[in-house]
């Protein structure tokens, strides 16, 4: 096996160690053109990258990306041409080679130094303008996660209001970050999974959390229930072949942009703030379900 080893592989370096054995050594760069990926295996990093980007991660996007760099760097020239063409053929059979629809715009800048404060945990100096400022303005944070939805939203603690709440800070609306070398202890209270449970999709509304219960036609009931509207969601079928939904969540203005695809199918049974926003605006003529 040894012999035959060695004259598959003429770099195979044999010696004795401190212990008397002997042994047989492999350098990578002989085994190197073995570890050419496949195209099926680009394929599956470069659709890896274009999920992540779909929800916004772009930070981990962009990581990804500059790993697949490295690896298509050490790709030997003579396969290159073949292992393009292949996965050309394969993403264009996959339907990744393009994936259409409107997302958020993307600052990679801002994205890296979100990711690399999250990792240390470090405070992140960011300009930004909420909602109700005039005009931009420089502010010191703790930043404790990112909520991913339609929108994507940074949750931080404010350096200069320590007042007990968790601020939202939209990634869109960052215009620049800075990493800050202070090291800030996380809170040991803070868990983002449950935190972000609170809310249907990335924005939370304190004041309007609470019981949610829709009810599904009979004729959409079968595609409601392959849905997940929440981790946290109870479904009940009811006699007359329809679908009670029922979870706790804030963000009525969320739930309205998904609630809008179902027309006449839906009914929002409580809270009534949510059924007002809805009820007036459903159609019937729309040619499909979600």
């Amino acid at each position: 096996m040894i012999a035959a080893l060695e004259d598959a592989f003429p770099a195979t370096e044999h010696y004795v160690g401190d212990d008397g054995r002997h042994y047989w050594r492999l350098p990578s760069r002989a085994v190197a053109p073995l570890l050419t990926p496949s195209a099926e295996e680009l394929v599956s990093l470069k659709s890896a990258i274009t999920e992540l980007e779909r929800v916004d991660m772009n930070g981990e996007a962009i990581q990804l990306r500059r790993l697949e760099r490295k690896v298509r760097a050490l790709i030997p020239s003579d396969r290159t041409l073949r292992l393009t063409t292949d996965e050309e053929a394969l993403l264009e059979a996959m339907g990744f080679a393009a994936r259409p629809g409107p997302r958020p715009s993307m600052n990679e800048a801002v994205d890296l130094a979100i990711s690399e404060a999250l990792k240390g945990p470090f405070e992140l100096r960011i300009c930004y303008q909420g909602r109700g400022d005039a005009k931009p303005s420089w502010r010191t944070i703790e930043p404790l996660g990112l909520l991913l939805g339609s929108r994507r939203y940074l949750v931080g603690i404010d350096t200069a209001k320590r007042d007990g709440r968790y601020r939202h800070y939209r990634v869109e609306d960052i215009m620049e970050a800075r990493v800050q070398t202070r090291i800030f202890t996380y809170p040991v209270e803070f868990d983002l999974g449950e935190y972000a449970k609170r809310a249907f999709g990335s924005y939370h509304h304190e004041a309007e959390y609470g019981e949610v219960v829709w009810k599904f036609a009979p004729e959409a009931a079968e595609r409601a229930a392959r849905f997940q509207f929440h981790p946290n969601q109870e479904a009940e079928r009811m006699d007359d072949g329809s679908l009670l939904v029922r979870f706790d969540a804030s963000g009525h203005l969320e739930m309205c942009w998904h609630l809008y695809a179902w027309g006449e199918s839906v009914e929002v049974i409580t809270p009534p703030r949510l059924a007002e926003l809805v009820h007036p605006y459903r159609r019937s003529d729309f040619a499909a379900l979600p």
